[in-house]
């Protein structure tokens, strides 16, 4: 048995105090948003309990699926990095970012500068990026790009998703049980339609002709598990909570995923434990399980 942890857009506080320079365009918006709201709901202490039964858990490997920082200031990026290696060395965590990792334009050399090693293929490579971990083959997909003001949408484009094709139809081949990783859900309610991804039924149709055995996004804050269409049978699609938010009204508190996977191509078994935060605020428990 194979375990693989998901967590998802920690939104790591405290937010670095900005020069007046760094807050042109999106990022004054994005500031006053944090100023106003997002500071009370990221908290440090709801993440680190996240954290911690998680590694209680033990997993084999661990998937990030974005929103490491906020406003993407160049002072965010270097404690989200020891953030990631606290928990684990790249070979043990895999990430892709999300849309707040490439708020503006200027943040491209500094995920790779700081996080490189955590985006990265088995050979080296970048998006799509593919490592292999026993029988599961992990896809790793960036839909982070720079946006205007109020608007959270991701892209993967062309290449990608043609690169997209290639890895599914090889790792199939191989018998692997493939996992894409994406921040952006493949399909969007008309309510997130500035949040969307743009070019969701162009990869919702990949999906639908490659196959995969399981996707798994953030973004959405809330832990789901919706289906896609593919080749012979639907594809799970799981999302998960920010892993530092608190319980509140129409939300819930911080959580992550649990993914135990087992069988052989034709007959993979995966078994989803979805973990949050307790009532009590002070505790970790299992909110429900699937098999999927």
């Amino acid at each position: 048995m194979f375990v693989l942890a998901h967590l998802s857009d920690p939104h790591l506080a405290p937010l670095p105090q900005p020069r007046w320079s760094e807050l042109m365009g999106k990022r004054m918006t994005g500031f006053l948003h944090w100023r106003r709201n997002r500071h009370l709901i990221h908290r440090t202490d709801v993440l680190a309990r996240i954290v911690a039964d998680l590694k209680a858990n033990i997993p084999d490997h661990i998937a990030v699926t974005g929103d490491l920082v906020n406003i993407a200031l160049a002072a965010e990026f270097a404690p989200a990095r020891e953030w990631l290696e606290s928990l684990g060395p790249p070979r043990d965590v895999t990430l892709v970012p999300g849309n707040h990792d490439a708020y503006v334009r200027s943040t491209a050399e500094l995920l790779q500068a700081h996080w490189g090693n955590y985006m990265r293929g088995d050979d080296g490579g970048g998006f799509p990026l593919l490592r292999r971990r026993d029988d599961v083959a992990l896809i790793g997909l960036s839909s982070a790009v720079p946006t205007a003001a109020l608007l959270g949408t991701g892209r993967l484009g062309k290449a990608q998703l043609r690169r997209l094709a290639h890895l599914l139809e090889s790792c199939c081949r191989q018998g692997l049980f493939r996992v894409v990783l994406i921040h952006h859900p493949p399909r969007s309610t008309s309510r997130r339609y500035f949040k969307r991804l743009v070019d969701g039924s162009q990869f919702r149709a990949v999906l639908a002709q490659h196959g995969a055995e399981l996707v798994i996004h953030g973004h959405d804050h809330t832990h789901s598990l919706t289906y896609v269409a593919g080749p012979h049978r639907p594809i799970p699609v799981a999302g998960v909570p920010s892993a530092s938010q608190i319980p509140r009204e129409h939300h819930a508190g911080g959580g992550y995923n649990l993914y135990r996977i087992d069988g052989q191509p034709g007959a993979w078994r995966c078994e989803i434990d979805a973990r949050g935060l307790a009532p009590d605020g002070k505790s970790v428990m299992r909110v429900r399980q699937f098999d999927v």
